[in-house]
């Protein structure tokens, strides 16, 4: 049991992460007057948040996973779901690779345009009619 500060620090987070993980619902620390006493399942708690968001997920989606964790003590279900969004994060970082490879070459090609029409070879780096 921690309080807010030192839950804070365990997590490499600020104070104020912890108390807008608090208003969404995905923890409940327990209340001493108006100290927020942080239990060893509340840092677990964060601990896959925090895991769940440097992953991608959605505030939405880490809730479901907490909340099939709560209910199905077999995690069953819990693990399904989690397969298939893990899945479907899996087609979209692919496919935002693509689309950086893309870009980046792209990029790269101008960048070597414009190098050679600063150095004053023919051709406009933009596409269109040289000035």
């Amino acid at each position: 049991m921690v309080g807010i500060q030192e839950a804070a620090t365990q997590l490499g987070v600020t104070m104020r992460t912890l108390r807008f993980y608090e208003d969404k619902g995905l923890i409940a620390p327990t209340r001493v007057g108006t100290t927020r006493i942080y239990s060893k399942r509340e840092m677990g708690r964060m601990q896959l948040i925090l895991r769940g968001k440097r992953l991608g997920f959605s505030i939405r989606e880490i809730k479901e996973f907490l909340d099939l964790y709560d209910v199905d003590p077999e995690h069953q279900e819990q693990v399904r779901q989690l397969l298939a969004r893990i899945r479907d994060r899996i087609d979209e970082l692919r496919k935002q690779s693509i689309a950086i490879e893309q870009t980046l070459q792209e990029l790269l090609s101008i960048e070597h345009q414009s190098l050679l029409w600063l150095k004053g070879t023919p051709g406009n780096p933009l596409g269109g009619a040289h000035d």
